[in-house]
Formats: C-alpha cells, sequence, structure tokens
C-alpha cells in the first residue's frame, strides 16, 4: 500500500509518497516553506500545492506540530493560535476529497522509529525525544502509542525543560558539546524518573551527531541514536494507515 505523508512543521511543509511494506519512499522529497503567518487558509494552500505536486487521490497521513484529538488541533506554539480547536483531518478530507488521518508530529516520527528504525522489535516502554527548536515526545509501551505526550514542557530548572536542554538553545548559546551534553543528561534523568523507560531514542537533526555528546549521558540510561533521520516524520505520518 501506498500512501502519501506530509509532515507540517513551524518552517517547512514536507511531503512524499511512501510505500508501507518497506517504509521507504516511492518518490523524492518535496517541501515548501511554511507560510508566515502559518494560519489555517495558508496553510491548507500549501498542503493543495504538495497533493497537486504528486498528482495524487489516495489516502494522506498527516503529522502535525500540535497535540491532536480526533483529527482536531488542540494546541498551538510554533503555528498561529488560530488552528486551535480547528478540525484538520476533516479540513484536508474535504479539501481533497482523500482519506486522511492526522496525528502529532513527534508521535508519528515515533511510529516511523517503532516500525522501521531504532525501536523495531523493542517491547517495553520505548520514550523518543526529538530534540530541535523544542524537545517533542513520543511514548511507547509495548509498541502502542501514548498519544500527545509532551515532556519537554515539564518544568526544569525553573523554565520547561525545553528551555535548558533544546538542540536550539545548544545553537543560541553557543554551548560546547560537552556542556549541552550534560544538560541533556540531568534533563534526560529526570524525565527517566517520570516514565522509567527501558530505552530512550533521541531524534531531531542531533541524532547525527550523537557521538559528540554520547559519553556525557549516564551510562545506566539505555540511550540510542533514531535511525530515520529526516525521514521519520513523512513515513511515520503515512504509517498511521498500517
Amino acid at each position: 500500500m501506498e500512501v502519501l505523508g506530509i509532515d507540517i512543521g513551524g518552517s517547512g511543509m514536507k511531503a512524499a509518497i511512501v510505500d508501507l511494506k518497506s517504509g521507504e519512499f516511492v518518490t523524492k522529497r518535496k517541501r515548501y516553506k511554511t507560510p508566515q503567518p502559518a494560519t489555517p487558509e495558508a496553510m491548507m494552500v500549501t498542503v493543495i500545492k504538495l497533493l497537486k505536486h504528486f498528482e495524487w487521490t489516495g489516502p494522506i497521513g498527516c503529522g502535525f506540530p500540535a497535540a491532536i484529538i480526533d483529527g482536531t488541533v488542540k494546541t498551538a506554539s510554533n503555528i498561529d493560535k488560530s488552528w486551535i480547536d480547528k478540525p484538520l483531518a476533516n479540513m484536508i478530507r474535504k479539501a481533497t476529497g482523500c482519506a486522511t488521518r492526522v496525528m502529532n508530529d513527534v508521535d508519528v516520527a515515533g511510529l516511523a522509529e517503532m516500525r522501521f528504525g531504532a525501536g523495531k522489535g523493542h517491547e517495553g516502554t520505548v520514550l523518543i525525544l526529538a530534540l530541535g527548536t523544542g524537545i517533542g515526545s513520543a511514548l511507547f509501551h509495548n509498541q502502542q502509542l501514548m498519544p500527545n505526550t509532551e515532556l519537554g514542557h515539564i518544568q526544569f530548572k525553573g523554565d520547561i525543560a525545553e528551555a535548558y536542554a533544546a538542540n536550539s538553545i545548544r545553537e543560541d548559546e553557543d554551548l560546547s558539546w560537552e556542556v549541552w551534553g550534560k544538560r541533556l543528561n540531568q534533563y534526560l534523568v529526570e524525565v527517566h524518573k517520570l516514565v522509567w523507560p527501558d530505552l530512550i531514542i533521541i531524534g531531531g537533526g542531533v541524532s547525527k551527531k550523537f557521538k559528540k555528546y554520547e559519553k556525557y549521558i549516564d551510562e545506566k540510561l539505555k540511550v540510542i541514536p533514531a535511525e530515520l533521520k529526516n525521514h521519520a516524520g513523512i513515513v511515520g505520518a503515512a504509517s498511521q494507515f498500517l
């Protein structure tokens, strides 16, 4: 089965057709900038552009940067606040005539890692953390997703955790890998106390640089890098139809 996977983020909207048997792209990825302001009207225009680019009429899976309940947007941090309570899945269905499923963007990236990447075959509790502008989380138990966790937003060091240990903080404050790696470790130890994962998978852009900070992470924690890198969001979005 082939599905159009759309990964919607605060800065870019990316899509490709995915073969759900292999988890591989059938086409090259297409990316458009997320319109600013990122209003529902403007972003839906870009969704239609992606559809037309692929001449697509089949099922659509979408990852979106918000908590999603029954296809409806419940939060808005990197998008326009007017998204809150918009029925995104129905909006895409009406605009395209295509069967549509929508979930949180980190949750779908987690689905991809659990089905085709670093989490494949892992039972027990697995926590996936996407370290980027913020810290996104996806929590699985025995391969079942517990949706819409926001473990980057726990109170930590007088603020939310992502204000201390996100990759954007490393870049903005020009932190060395050692300083940032130790900050990340403090956060991982704290999160471990909350959900007791058997495995933590680090995603986001810094997953490629894992060797640079691996030695600063407590060896009692089982932490590994994600495998699917930039493909995870699109593959996971499509894999909602598995």
